[in-house]
């Protein structure tokens, strides 16, 4: 059995990929209650702890030799939507990861982030952060990936960052794109659209007929939920939604004019199962979806590295 630690694990997300792909998760931290209470409500066995990732370092010796840790750290330092001051924003975590990461010794790690990580004024920065893993043993590498490549209905593109003790490294690949498109936005929602009898839904359907632009979080000092800044939600409008609010049900029968998503319409766009809760208010339930790393992503990366580490230690076995 393969073991695993998440830090920042939010709602899920990534906690459901590695699941998926075989991971038996030995804790998850994430200090956002409201998360917690999903991860909780949903998988009543996993072992939340509620806290401060810098926390955790203290208590990292106790996981040492587990197999996976992974994170999705906070984006902020990095995004272009902010001012992107990189390891000189308080809010950047990367450091406290590499202490865990040197006193826990996985035999992997699998960090998510925004595109901006790539951008070429944080060059440096991701060459020192290289050099950290090297010393610590693991050799580095990362890639864009889009999550409508691995069958998610939306333009999501997220930077993967993967190291690997040296010894297996070699044994690991990326995962190839799904050979398909994914689904439409008409046809991921169509259903649920329907839910309650609205006579438009088939109509809506058919027109909207490309994937979604990127689902935005929003941060706590936001009002409210909505689908993003204008221009995101002129984009939702070219497929027939209305990204101002966030409704609380499907549309009534005789519903005019554009629809509103609601939560979980916006999950399964995330590629959340539909059978994953979210917990709490509606703007809080929304952040959780909106902010969240899409599972089908993480787990296609995550197999890829599950599989590396089976075949290591096959090998050492078969030896």
């Amino acid at each position: 059995m393969l073991t695993s630690v998440e830090l920042c694990a939010g709602a899920g997300g990534q906690a459901l990929g590695l699941e998926k792909a075989g991971f038996h998760h030995s804790a998850l931290v994430e200090i956002d209650s409201h998360c917690c209470n999903t991860l909780r409500h949903n998988r009543p066995e996993w072992n939340v702890l509620e806290q401060d990732m810098r926390l955790f370092k203290d208590q990292a010796a106790g996981f040492k030799g587990l197999d996976l840790l992974a994170g999705g750290l906070p984006c902020p330092p990095f995004s272009v939507a902010g001012k992107q001051l990189g390891e000189q924003d308080e809010r950047n975590l990367f450091n406290d990861a590499i202490d865990i990461i040197d006193v826990a010794r996985p035999r992997a790690v699998m960090i998510e982030n925004v595109r901006g990580f790539l951008d070429a004024v944080f060059h440096d920065y991701r060459e020192k952060l290289k050099g950290q893993l090297d010393k610590l043993g693991y050799r580095t590498d990362w890639r864009l990936l889009n999550a409508s490549d691995y069958g998610v209905p939306q333009l999501r593109p997220r930077v993967v960052i993967v190291a690997i003790q040296k010894s297996r490294a070699d044994l690991f690949q990326w995962p190839e794109p799904k050979p398909h498109n994914p689904p439409t936005v008409g046809e991921t929602l169509h259903d649920l659209m329907a839910a309650r009898g609205w006579r438009g839904a088939a109509d809506w359907a058919a027109k909207a007929d490309e994937i979604a632009p990127t689902i935005v979080g929003g941060s706590k000092k936001h009002g409210g939920p909505d689908l993003g800044p204008t221009r995101a939600r002129a984009a939702w409008a070219t497929l027939g939604v209305e990204g101002r609010t966030i409704a609380p049900e499907a549309p009534d029968p005789f519903h005019d004019g554009m629809p509103r998503l609601t939560v979980p319409m916006v999950a399964r766009i995330q590629g959340f199962p539909d059978d994953w809760h979210f917990t709490g208010a509606k703007t809080n339930a929304y952040r959780q979806v909106g902010n969240a790393f899409p599972p089908p992503v993480a787990q296609a990366v995550s197999t890829q590295i599950a599989r590396a580490l089976r075949k290591r230690m096959l090998r050492s076995v078969s030896a």
